[in-house]
């Protein structure tokens, strides 16, 4: 059960300061935000058979892919977290350090890169989107912000279970 909550806590931290640091850069640099509803759109149609999509926001819209892709989101930082703390044990929270959560904070490119990005017709790492350099620079940014998340997370849990706030 420890394990499962510092998950959560570590994983949805991280990806709430991930979307914070978007919505900063798109309204100091107008840089658009991931659409998290494509995302959704994309996985609601996995179960249907259909991967590749060209691109994806030529396929029609499902309903409730904003829902989706907003969960799957959050559950997919959860998972990262968990695979972090799986990896380099459930101590880390007792003590985080900042290796381990770059690491698999930058190491989540790989996922949009290699498996979202080419289903969703981007291409791998957006070879096929206007400016592929700039897209790959903006995600791996992000990821890396991911992995700071990751960090604070761990020292905001550690935080909370020492006051005794949640007990785990």
């Amino acid at each position: 059960m420890r394990f499962l909550i510092c998950a959560v806590l570590i994983g949805a931290g991280a990806t709430a300061l991930m979307d914070l640091f978007a919505a900063a850069r798109e309204k100091i640099f107008g840089t658009a935000s991931p659409n998290y509803a494509l995302v959704g759109r994309w996985l609601a149609y996995l179960p249907r058979g259909r991967f590749f999509h060209a691109p994806i926001t030529a396929s029609p819209a499902v309903q409730g892919e904003g829902l989706i892709g907003w969960t799957a989101h959050y559950a997919i930082g959860i998972a990262f977290a968990a695979l972090l703390l799986a990896v380099y044990g459930q101590d880390w929270v007792r003590q985080p350090t900042i290796a381990p959560a770059l690491m698999i904070g930058i190491g989540s490119v790989v996922a949009p890169f290699f498996l979202m990005h080419p289903g969703m017709g981007f291409g791998i790492a957006a070879s096929r989107t206007p400016n592929p350099p700039a897209g790959r620079l903006r995600s791996l940014t992000t990821h890396a912000v991911f992995g700071l998340g990751l960090y604070a997370g761990g020292w905001t849990t550690n935080l909370l279970t020492v006051t005794g706030f949640i007990a785990i």
